[in-house]
């Protein structure tokens, strides 16, 4: 086979391009809490500044086509959750379901299906309530079903181009690459003209075309979880009882202010004694701490009562006058105030403001115009004081917040669920019909995309952000959800980060670092093998897919896939392909992957739960993928 005969030495741009992503790969890995979209925007920034890339390569990203695309689909999403379309679905599915295996059954082919259309992160979002609805009433520990529907959406989401934004993005990578290659051509520069059919590799994928190894993947791993994988899952009867009281138990510090009616009475006379689903575990007095507190004790004006319960209890006990949470003392507590206040539960997003600080310094009353109550996390209630805790994603706050909350924050990029305690969020189902109607268009539109001229004259109908900005808009127009939520549903963090570590692949490209790695990559493994290139290829995808942001993950490793396969004389395809695969299934930590993180705090669950159930899960698909890929697209190229 041919190979490459690339320059054995790296150009200075090279050096500085391949050390900014060494630096920002260290950055994530080391500094959980930092914010991905600012981060990779310094660096491409950064590249830009030291003349690696120009302007116009650095901020490009930014016009991504497959950026448009998942911003639309966000849009979509939305718009189904809003109408209830997904909520009908999950509600008919499960309500007749009276055991775990008949709701992991339903749960498995509902989930499976659903998410290959809709954005998994969003079908996850509406899913989550749905369970935990019905395992609260069935009286079934959540831990049993919520680590399989993530699973399921990510194992969905691989058998069709917009099921994930990962596939989205390789996608537009592909069509980018093909049409340079073809601009190179034209002016006699081609990069890859001497390897017949290599172009032709390059050729953007059609909708269900990933669907060829996504769906025997999904189908093992699906089995998997059925005979094996269920059996591993927690069984955390702890969780049952909570569920009974509205979910999470919380640790809650309440304030005991002069006119309440519990001053000067002692704890047995105050009726804080035998309070169903809640326990007094000690009294803060000015810094001395009373515990354990006995029936004798004395509350006092300026008394901080430390309360474990769960959320239905704690309702009863804020309707106590004179008796407030302690952790957020600028809240409005006023007379006037109470009549609009009502508690909501909140799931913290990676990409919020709020991540590496302190409740007190986070000052919710500013940015929200809420207190917190009490936190949750990883199943724990947490013993800390409120103001002193460190907030961390994934962690389940319990807020006191004014009517609207829900309705104004819950397509917010600071939080991942949000849900109000004592009621649930209307529903425009009049328009369910349009959104069904509109989701289909947007199929079907989808699939006969590959079928126009990317250069004639409907080359605007041949464009998957074409089409996914104009269903988007329609479903504004048609009155699916207001323009304010499609606005809102739009996760910029998601956006950005992607659109920037664009700007960073491209300086990987343009440097000339990506062929020098590759080249050097096929000169120590050989050239005769692409095999062993190939599970290298996805091994590496993996491993980085577990610890950062799998859509940044194939960016940057896409470049690299492509130059490789350039080196040794072989079709990128297949390694294009394996990279978008193993960058989106990803089963083995709760940060892998944005739903796996959601269902974390809903589920009790503790970071070696993902582990223990997702290791074969991973190393199944991995066998069935590695064996498949090779096939459906061959390392030889074509004519």
């Amino acid at each position: 086979m041919p190979v490459l005969a690339f320059a054995t030495t790296l150009s200075f741009s090279g050096w500085i391009a391949i050390a900014v992503t060494i630096a920002v790969f260290l950055v994530m890995l080391l500094y959980r809490g930092v914010p991905t979209d600012l981060l990779f925007l310094g660096a491409v920034v950064g590249l830009a500044m030291l003349g690696v890339l120009s302007p116009r390569a650095a901020l490009g990203g930014f016009a991504n086509p497959g950026v448009l695309t998942i911003g639309a689909l966000f849009v979509v999403s939305a718009a189904l959750r809003v109408t209830g379309v997904l909520d009908r679905v999950g509600n008919q599915l499960l309500g007749t379901a009276k055991t775990v295996n008949q709701a992991f059954r339903r749960l498995m082919v509902s989930v499976l299906a659903i998410s290959a259309f809709i954005m998994n992160t969003a079908l996850v979002a509406m899913f989550v309530p749905i369970v935990l609805d019905w395992c609260r009433r069935r009286g079934i520990s959540p831990s049993r079903l919520l680590i399989p529907v993530s699973y399921f959406a990510i194992m969905g989401s691989t058998c069709t181009l917009i099921g994930t934004s990962t596939n989205i993005i390789v996608n537009g990578l592909l069509k980018e690459e093909y049409r340079a290659e073809e601009q190179r051509i034209e002016q006699g520069t081609a990069a890859y003209g001497h390897l017949e059919g290599f172009r032709t590799e390059l050729r953007p994928m059609w909708l269900f075309e990933i669907g060829a190894v996504g769906l025997p993947c999904a189908l093992v791993g699906s089995l998997y979880l059925w005979f094996f994988g269920r059996r591993l899952l927690p069984d955390r009867t702890d969780m049952i009882e909570q569920l009974d009281e509205q979910r999470r138990e919380y640790l809650v510090e309440m304030l005991v202010q002069p006119e309440c009616h519990l001053v000067n009475k002692t704890v047995e006379e105050a009726g804080l004694r035998h309070l169903r689903g809640l326990f007094l575990l000690e009294i803060n007095r000015e810094g001395d701490v009373l515990t354990p507190v006995t029936p004798n004790d004395t509350v006092r004006a300026g008394d901080r009562l430390i309360f474990t319960g769960v959320v239905t209890t704690i309702v009863d006990l804020e309707k106590i006058p004179g008796l407030v949470p302690a952790g957020e003392p600028t809240y409005d507590f006023s007379p006037e105030g109470e009549r609009t206040r009502q508690l909501s539960e909140a799931v913290l997003s990676p990409s919020s403001p709020l991540i590496g600080t302190t409740v007190r310094r986070a000052n919710f009353r500013r940015l929200y115009n809420a207190g917190v109550v009490a936190v949750h996390r990883n199943g724990k209630r947490l013993k800390t004081k409120i103001g002193d805790i460190l907030l961390e994603a994934g962690d389940t706050l319990l807020l006191q917040t004014r009517s609207g909350f829900t309705d104004r924050y819950r397509h917010s990029r600071d939080f991942y669920l949000v849900a109000d305690v004592a009621g649930s969020e209307a529903r425009q189902t009049s328009r369910a019909w349009l959104a069904i109607l509109l989701l289909f268009v947007l199929v079907v539109w989808l699939m006969v995309t590959s079928w126009f001229d990317s250069a004639g004259p409907l080359s605007g109908l041949g464009s998957p952000a074409i089409a996914g900005i104009a269903i988007a808009g329609l479903m504004v127009v048609g009155r699916c959800l207001p323009l304010s939520e499609a606005r809102a549903s739009v996760d910029m963090h998601v956006l950005v980060t992607i659109a920037a570590a664009l700007g960073l692949g491209k300086a990987l490209t343009e440097s000339g670092a990506a062929e020098w790695l590759a080249h050097g990559f096929v000169g120590i493994f050989g050239s005769q093998n692409p095999y062993v290139l190939l599970v290298l290829l996805y091994i590496l995808t993996v491993v980085f897919t577990e610890t950062l942001s799998n859509a940044a993950v194939a960016i940057m490793l896409f470049p690299f896939g492509v130059a490789m396969a350039a080196a040794g004389g072989f079709s990128p395809r297949p390694f294009v392909m394996a990279i978008a695969l193993a960058a989106s299934l990803s089963f083995l930590s709760p940060i892998g992957y944005q739903t796996n993180l959601m269902v974390m705090g809903p589920g009790g669950y503790r970071p070696r739960d993902y582990l223990r159930v997702g290791w074969p899960l991973a190393l199944s698909i991995a066998v069935v993928a590695l064996i498949l890929i090779p096939i459906v697209w061959p390392f030889q190229l074509g004519s």
